[in-house]
């Protein structure tokens, strides 16, 4: 990691209320992440948190509005323009809900897609480079990240093969073909090496009881064994 590189990561914190957490899912498409968030979920809610679901793009009547506007577009929108849209989103997201939710004690914030999304997505798969995704990130709200973020890793080929099963229409996005979405897991690689301790890797294609108690353990290593 070079110098400028380094300065860039060392901007970035997670939101600072004891004993409330913030944790991201993130993921090529047939991950698995939405069936895992619901089981952590209710494995939370059984501890007593207070548990808040939220989506990126979305959460707020402004993001859920930009998240239309981008995935149900059917004409290209510039990589620069897709990454503000983006990062609009998240601030409005941070301010409106994260912090204030958050303040409360006992709330676990899980949400599916941040700030990782933006660099695979944006920074390594539309060529925009990481470099500038970071640099965009680097004022209030949008240099804070959650405590520990699981990127349930898969390959193309069973991203594939789960899209067939699942067989829906696909979006802006998913409709793209196979080298950017090998470029996505190049940059979901990336964004785990760049913030080692946040990003925890879960080998996505395992049985989804075993990616659970996988995932399981890493929370419960957060969440109750400091």
């Amino acid at each position: 990691m070079d110098t400028i590189e380094n300065t860039l990561i060392n901007q970035f914190r997670s939101p600072a209320f004891p004993g409330s957490f913030f944790i991201s899912f993130e993921g090529i498409e047939g991950a698995g992440k939405s069936s895992q968030i619901v089981k952590i979920k209710e494995y939370l809610e059984e501890k007593n948190f207070n548990v808040i679901v939220l989506r990126e793009p979305g959460g707020t009547s402004f993001g859920e509005k930009l998240r239309q506007a981008i995935l149900n577009s059917e004409k290209d929108i510039h990589p620069v323009a897709e990454a503000h849209l983006f990062c609009s989103a998240r601030a409005q997201l941070l301010t409106s809900v994260v912090l204030k939710e958050l303040a409360e004690p006992n709330t676990v914030i899980i949400c599916d897609r941040f700030i990782d999304s933006t660099l695979a997505y944006q920074g390594v798969a539309r060529d925009l480079g990481v470099d500038n995704i970071l640099k965009m990130h680097s004022i209030f709200p949008l240099n804070l990240v959650p405590h520990v973020t699981f990127y349930l890793r898969i390959d193309l080929e069973t991203s594939l093969e789960r899209q067939r099963m699942r067989n829906l229409p696909k979006d802006y996005f998913e409709s793209r073909d196979n080298s950017f979405h090998t470029k996505l897991i190049e940059g979901y690689d990336l964004a785990s090496d760049l913030f080692k301790d946040r990003i925890k890797t879960i080998d996505g294609s395992k049985t989804t009881d075993e990616v659970y108690l996988k995932l399981k353990s890493e929370i419960d290593q957060l969440l109750f064994e400091k």
